[in-house]
């Protein structure tokens, strides 16, 4: 009976002993469940997720012919098909990384035992056991740690992604988005970065050199470290034969040529150059595409050669006057007949002042405006021979002054554009009347407020330069117009079109005979006026010099057959200037840089008739009326200077 008692004892302590190891060894289990995967995220179920997954995104800037101006963030390029890759490039990454890559269903279990042998013996770790999976999970999913915790979450996934996604899937992913040092993302980047070539012609010495980065990018980097990286570029090869990719001819060939990359071709000076037009396209594509996009790849209109002319001559000029005349910016702006902005300067240098004065400064363009209130004259039945008397005016309190302090008398309206008469001007936009200047500018691609106040005929109202030159293109144009454009297409890495330009056809603004009335009076201020500084020797040009109130705005806008252009001077902190005019530094940047521009394309006339010459019955009667105003004002000398407002 005793013995029986014992037993039964026995039985319940050895339950109570079982029961309690089968409890903590679920508390346990659920402890470390909890450890490994409380905070482990989906896995993706397709490789479109993979593909949009980006820690840092990046932007690539490229010009009209798709030649890249610079990026910001990591170097990605256009995701390149495995199928596309000649057999050695993902070999070679298979050899060295993961040889059972097609064996294995994520985790490779041998690998991994292996790696753990190697490194006790070494004491060390010298050997990793992460699959091609695995390395994939860790860069798009996980965080690089190396925490035994972000091991088995690694490991855990990527049996997942097998699941989800094919091995060919896989492992196009894992070679465009794999970082091979210098900031370069992927093969075709980093193909293009170290041989300036694209992936799809490396050849087997440059695949071997490209699959040796992955173990060490930065410390491997071959412009930076080239012995160490040929080197375990050797061992790539070593790895490549054992595994059969590759004969012993082309190992020996491999090994005996190594390479080496180019010199790097990247523009050391793109931020300075390109950065306003930078910022500019990144606002622009904000507008274009959804939000979040990342690897964006943004093609502009740009033209690199003529947008370094404009930063070229804008410096040049500067150095030469701008200290002396207190000028302390310029921006150039220049539209192709299309609108597309083929060039822009927004300041001397992006690195001191990222403002962009092209497209964000809001400035007085002064006389620069006037040519809308003669447009509006024009097409309320006056013409350019209209007379208006140039005399001392009051409207409602306002009395304008001509720059020259004195009056003409009776003038023509070629002649008072031709030589900036104020007087006129003010006149003019009160008989046909300031609302209908209004309209007319905002009809031509004015978009900033003009208030409907007598003082806007004068250029009292702000707007940027790049509406303005698009204003100006109108007459350039026959009176059609066209929206500026700055982007022509939005992709992202893998090439896919997110926006794209589509051309549509011009607005008529203005009637045929009405801009080109408008080009005659305009060649004739660059001919004889106030914009003779801006004339192009051979070359027809038109246009119109600006400046706004104690020289604090200095304006040329002006145009040919081919381009229409702007140019803007002053200072950011709106301070005067030395008595600069639109007939001084800008009509001197405008007439450089529009040489440049024109220098290797033919004349062609403008599509205006040339400015008429007066008839002698037309000039005795002007020196009639000029001598019948003498009586109230002095007349000024035919030849005196054209300095303007």
């Amino acid at each position: 009976m005793e013995r029986e008692r014992r037993e039964q004892r026995r039985r319940v302590i050895l339950g109570g002993v079982l029961g309690g190891l089968v409890l903590l060894g679920t508390v346990l289990g659920f402890s470390g469940w909890h450890w490994a995967f409380h905070d482990l995220p989906a896995a993706p179920t397709s490789a479109s997720e993979l593909w949009s997954t980006r820690r840092e995104p990046s932007v690539t800037l490229q010009d009209r012919d798709g030649h890249v101006l610079a990026v910001r963030g990591p170097l990605y390029a256009r995701a390149v098909a495995l199928d596309a890759l000649p057999a050695h490039v993902p070999q070679a990454f298979l050899a060295i990384e993961d040889q059972r890559f097609y064996e294995h269903d994520g985790v490779d279990l041998r690998g991994v035992l292996r790696a753990l042998w190697v490194n006790f013996q070494a004491g060390r770790s010298v050997q990793g056991g992460s699959t091609i999976t695995m390395q994939l999970v860790k860069n798009l999913i996980l965080t690089p740690d190396r925490h035994l915790r972000r091991k088995i979450q690694e490991m855990r996934l990527a049996r997942q992604l097998e699941d989800h996604l094919t091995k060919t899937e896989i492992l196009e992913l894992y070679l465009n988005r794999i970082y091979l040092g210098a900031r370069a993302f992927g093969v075709e980047a980093a193909a293009r970065r170290y041989f300036d070539k694209p992936a799809t012609e490396l050849t087997l010495a440059e695949a071997a050199l490209l699959a040796a980065l992955p173990k060490a990018p930065s410390r491997l980097d071959p412009t930076v470290n080239l012995a160490a990286a040929q080197a375990r570029a050797a061992t790539v090869l070593d790895a490549m034969l054992a595994a059969g990719f590759i004969d012993q001819a082309a190992h020996d060939d491999a090994i005996a040529l190594p390479a080496a990359p180019v010199a790097d071709t990247s523009d050391p000076n793109a931020t300075a150059m390109w950065g306003h037009a930078f910022d500019y396209a990144l606002a622009e594509a904000a507008d274009l595409v959804a939000a979040e996009v990342p690897d964006l790849v943004i093609r502009t209109t740009l033209d690199p050669t003529l947008s370094r002319a404009a930063h070229d001559v804008i410096e040049a000029v500067l150095d030469e006057n701008g200290e002396t005349q207190n000028a302390g910016e310029a921006a150039v702006v220049l539209l192709a007949p299309d609108g597309a902005i083929r060039a822009f300067a927004g300041g001397r240098d992006y690195a001191t002042s990222q403002f962009n004065r092209a497209i964000q400064a809001q400035r007085q363009p002064g006389s620069a405006f006037k040519p809308f209130v003669f447009a509006a004259a024009l097409e309320a039945g006056y013409d350019p021979s209209s007379a208006v008397w140039d005399e001392p005016i009051d409207l409602e309190g306002w009395t304008p002054q001509n720059f020259s302090g004195g009056f003409r008398g009776l003038v023509t309206l070629q002649e008072a554009l031709k030589r900036s008469i104020n007087t006129v001007a003010a006149q003019v936009a009160d008989q046909v009347g300031i609302a209908r200047v209004v309209e007319l500018g905002q009809r031509f691609g004015i978009s900033s407020p003009l208030p409907e106040l007598p003082a806007i005929a004068l250029g009292a109202a702000e707007v940027n330069l790049l509406e303005l030159t698009s204003a100006y293109a109108v007459f350039a144009s026959d009176g059609a117009r066209r929206e500026p454009y700055f982007i022509t297409s939005v992709t992202n890495s893998r090439g896919d079109v997110l926006f794209e330009h589509a051309d549509s056809p011009a607005r008529r603004a203005t009637t045929v005979e009405t801009a080109r009335s408008m080009s005659t009076m305009l060649q004739d201020v660059v001919l004889s006026g106030t914009g003779r500084r801006a004339a192009l020797p051979g070359r027809a040009s038109a246009g119109k010099t600006g400046t706004s109130q104690s020289f604090r705005d200095a304006w040329f806008i002006g145009y040919t057959a081919d381009y229409t252009a702007g140019v803007w001077v002053g200072n950011d902190d709106d301070s005067p200037m030395d008595d600069v005019t639109g007939g001084g530094l800008p009509a001197i940047i405008w007439q450089r840089f529009m040489t440049r521009v024109h220098q290797d394309l033919p004349v062609r006339p403008l599509s205006a008739p040339a400015p008429r010459t007066r008839s002698e019955r037309e000039e005795r009667l002007a020196a009639f009326y000029s001598d019948l105003s003498a009586s109230f004002s002095a007349i000024l000398d035919d030849g005196a200077s054209p300095t303007e407002r």
